[in-house]
């Protein structure tokens, strides 16, 4: 399978973070959704990775429209791995495109506008009632400091499936 490119949308840089890694290591060209519509055809072969909100991988809607999709992949703040049926599931994903979940992190500064209204709001209530709960998951307890003190969670570790995957299907 030929793939043309990766294409990704990045909030607070994390996702930015995953696809230059991504590149680096496959070879292949990285844009911004914005610059993919200059530099790639309709219908090209892409790799997408969006950051999440509930769910949903940001822009995948608008580049599913003009790409031939490969492989999304989904940066949030869950633990890696933890959110891929969450997001075949909000992103309408049929079975057959492989789906991948990498923790990213959470930096309440580097968010904007209403992002940014909408977080503080659960880091103050989910925030609260992570600090209240005596019982807390390691999950729970990760979610907590983050949402205290932030933390970025990127890593080339956390990029094996994906690569493991491209290296199975992916042109040399």
């Amino acid at each position: 399978m030929k793939i043309n490119a990766i294409v990704y949308k990045s909030n607070t840089g994390h996702t930015k973070q995953y696809a230059e890694m991504l590149a680096e290591k496959t070879g292949l060209p990285i844009y911004t959704l914005p610059e993919a519509e200059k530099q790639l055809y309709p219908n090209d072969s892409i790799i997408y990775l969006g950051w999440l909100m509930a769910g949903k991988v940001q822009g995948y809607s608008d580049a599913e429209k003009r790409y031939d999709i490969t492989a999304v992949c989904g940066v949030g703040m869950g633990a890696q791995g933890s959110q891929v049926d969450d997001i075949r599931k909000a992103n309408k994903l049929s079975e057959n495109t492989p789906v991948f979940n990498m923790q990213g992190g959470f930096d309440l500064n580097k968010l904007h506008g209403v992002y940014k209204m909408m977080m503080s709001v659960m880091v103050k209530t989910v925030g609260k009632s992570l600090r209240e709960k005596s019982d807390r998951t390691p999950d729970e307890d990760l979610t907590l400091e983050m949402m205290t003190n932030g933390g970025n969670y990127v890593s080339e570790e956390n990029l094996s499936e994906v690569l493991h995957w491209y290296e199975s299907v992916g042109e040399k």
